[in-house]
């Protein structure tokens, strides 16, 4: 089966079947971009028929997991579009270091880097000791891996070219120890963040937050959920607290326009009003 051959019926039964036995909603994720991924997956799984495989899923919980590796987006780098974290350094940083301490959202976090980048940027800036970051995804292995903190080291020649873009102001491995092909990220790190599973799409409001950066996950959802998600957020942040969006995403012809004035048009940094 291709996404071309795949029906929205099928899809929409699919995704309703997974929410009623795991109480995961993938149905207000973006269409398209769910058909491909939903067809990976059936490759992966030698399926070449939804049916089939939904009855797998249900029945199968080791299945599910599995699947929810093609469901879910789960690429990054440390200081990824060092532009971002750039400008969050030199502009949000100071905001922030107005409070006498710090809640931070990374919403969506996949396997951790960008949490982890936030923290060596505001380590660096004296702001970590003040600070809980919270880094929430649906995606049970990946937070697996986020909490560990062990990443091959074959990657860091561009993370370490990411920072330096971004405004580090050491080294990036004064933040590691090398282990052979891995690189295990120091424990300051680590333990300034709290890995936990939450969802954009069921979960509520968790704690009050000064910054929360959510960036390339609502491109995969469609404008219901955006809406639902950036309300949640917006909820979360106190007033003047930073939101940060991936750059292919905006708050324009959202929602919640009216409740945020742009920050740093060029980033995707937001305020709330």
């Amino acid at each position: 089966m291709t996404e071309e051959t795949l029906t929205d019926a099928e899809l929409a039964h699919f995704l309703g079947a997974l929410f009623e036995r795991y109480h995961y909603d993938f149905r207000h994720y973006a269409g398209a971009s769910l058909k491909r991924r939903v067809a990976s997956a059936l490759v992966h799984f030698g399926e070449h028929a939804l049916p089939p495989f939904q009855r797998r899923a249900i029945e199968d919980p080791a299945v599910f997991t599995e699947l929810l590796r093609f469901l879910t987006v789960q690429v990054s780098d440390l200081f990824r579009d060092p532009a971002y974290f750039r400008t969050v350094r030199e502009r949000v940083a100071p905001v922030l270091a107005t409070y006498p301490s710090l809640k931070i959202w990374v919403a969506g976090c996949a396997t951790g880097e960008e949490a982890y980048s936030l923290a060596i940027l505001l380590a660096e800036e004296g702001l970590l000791e003040r600070t809980q970051i919270y880094a929430t995804d649906i995606h049970p292995e990946s937070l697996r891996t986020a909490g560990a903190g062990v990443y091959a080291l074959d990657r860091f020649a561009r993370f370490s070219e990411n920072y330096q873009q971004a405004g580090g102001r050491a080294s990036l491995s004064n933040y590691y120890t090398a282990d052979y092909s891995a690189a295990v990220l120091d424990r300051s790190l680590r333990k300034a963040i709290l890995f936990a599973d939450h969802s954009l799409a069921t979960d509520s409001v968790f704690a009050e937050m000064q910054f929360i950066s959510c960036r390339n996950v609502l491109i995969y959802f469609d404008r219901e959920l955006q809406n639902h998600a950036l309300g949640v957020m917006s909820d979360s942040l106190c007033r003047r607290g930073f939101l940060g969006l991936g750059l292919k995403e905006s708050l324009h012809f959202t929602a919640h326009t009216d409740a945020f004035q742009e920050f740093a048009p060029d980033a995707r940094l937001y305020q709330k009003l």
